[in-house]
């Protein structure tokens, strides 16, 4: 089983809300490969909440630690909850009209991540899918050592892989943006074929002809 980690958000696609971010799209792309792949993360409890869901049930991602965090609403695509018009200072009717700013989106904690991979033990491939603290990369670390499973993170742009990590760990530098989701593929891809037992090298070169991708470092 793979897990991937990471913050699930909404993404309007003829005008249906489907789930979109690097997490969710790296899951859906090692699913759609046929494996079985769970994800770790945190939405609102809302209406795009529920879209993002469904969109992943869809395409074969398990959600069972999935949480909802009621206090803050989830994110979609180009638009932050506490996104809002600028006002118009010449119309203050427009100004009138819109809304207070959301709360931001919900954060997820290395706690969250921590229970999350107690509850599914049973995983061979762990792709930490989007930027985070040291504290959740040491969760993601620790448990990749007690369970033998693989480790794959992934960095933001410009920035190395932090000390401390498994030493089969494979370490993926993702693009500053990714708007067709061709590095997610990539990394889905992969870490699809490593679920399948391939040696590292080898899924690596099997999953290349994906674009939008730069790599960091790897064993």
């Amino acid at each position: 089983m793979i897990v991937v980690i990471g913050t699930p958000i909404g993404r309007l696609r003829d005008d249906v809300m489907v789930a979109g971010g690097t997490a969710s799209r790296v899951a859906l792309a090692a699913a759609g490969l046929g494996r079985t792949v769970q994800l770790v993360g945190k939405t609102g409890d809302d209406a795009t909440a529920d879209g993002v869901v469904l969109d992943l049930a869809r395409g074969g991602v398990g959600h069972v630690a999935l949480l909802r965090d009621s206090a803050r609403g989830t994110p979609f695509e180009g638009i932050t909850p506490d996104a809002v018009d600028e006002p118009d200072s010449d119309d203050p009717d427009q100004a009138d009209a819109n809304p207070p700013p959301a709360p931001l989106g919900p954060t997820l904690e290395a706690a969250d991540v921590e229970l999350g991979l107690r509850y599914l033990t049973d995983f061979a491939v762990v792709v930490l899918a989007e930027p985070a603290d040291p504290a959740t990369i040491a969760v993601v670390a620790d448990a990749t050592r007690w369970g033998e499973a693989r480790m794959v993170l992934v960095v933001p742009a410009g920035q190395t892989a932090p000390d401390g990590l498994p030493r089969d760990v494979v370490v993926f530098e993702a693009p500053i943006s990714d708007p067709d989701g061709a590095f997610a593929d990539l990394v889905g891809a992969f870490a699809a074929s490593l679920d399948e037992g391939t040696e590292p090298g080898a899924a690596f070169r099997s999953s290349i002809a994906s674009d939008g991708w730069t790599e960091a470092g790897g064993s």
